[in-house]
């Protein structure tokens, strides 16, 4: 059995509308919103072999509040990923990890959970992530795989799936 998380990076700023969207930080809803997160996750039951991360500017900032401890690679090719890059570096880059942990950018991470999950396994929180996967949101994957080059299509079921909002309603959708 394997476990894949996804982490998306949490909200952005976009005060300096000429800054590179790679180069975009963080606002303050978004550190607190990682912080939180960050709380969550180690408190997760999973321990976290590795972490693969885009080492885009908002997701460098996320892992930071984040604080999760974690041995992190930094790969470019996570960069606005689709599923199928996602898919490619984990099989490529999961080696004996037993659970690995992605932080990257949407649509790419719900792409992910799209891919992997298989339709017997469509549980509320799958239907709650397909709707929308927001900034900071936080998923795990259960696959019935023993090697990463296993991975395929459509054989995961998403056991867990948080927001922010989740905890802590003031990170609710903005009015």
């Amino acid at each position: 059995m394997k476990y894949l998380g996804l982490f998306r990076h949490a909200k952005s700023d976009w005060v300096d509308r000429d800054q590179r969207d790679f180069d975009r930080g963080l606002n303050a809803r978004g550190r607190k919103g990682a912080g939180l997160m960050g709380r969550h996750i180690r408190r997760h039951d999973v321990d976290w072999d590795c972490l693969l991360a885009s080492p885009a500017q908002r997701v460098r900032l996320t892992l930071d509040e984040a604080a999760l401890g974690v041995d992190t690679t930094f790969d470019a090719r996570l960069y606005l990923a689709g599923s199928d890059t996602h898919i490619e570096l984990l099989k490529e880059l999961g080696g004996d990890a037993d659970a690995v942990l992605i932080a990257a950018h949407n649509p790419g991470l719900q792409d992910v959970v799209l891919a992997l999950v298989s339709p017997e396994h469509e549980t509320a929180d799958f239907r709650e992530a397909m709707v929308k996967f927001p900034t900071a949101s936080f998923a795990v994957l259960e696959l019935p795989i023993d090697d990463w080059g296993e991975l395929g299509a459509q054989t995961a079921k998403l056991v867990h799936f948080k927001r922010p909002r989740d905890l802590d309603p003031d990170l609710g959708p903005e009015d």
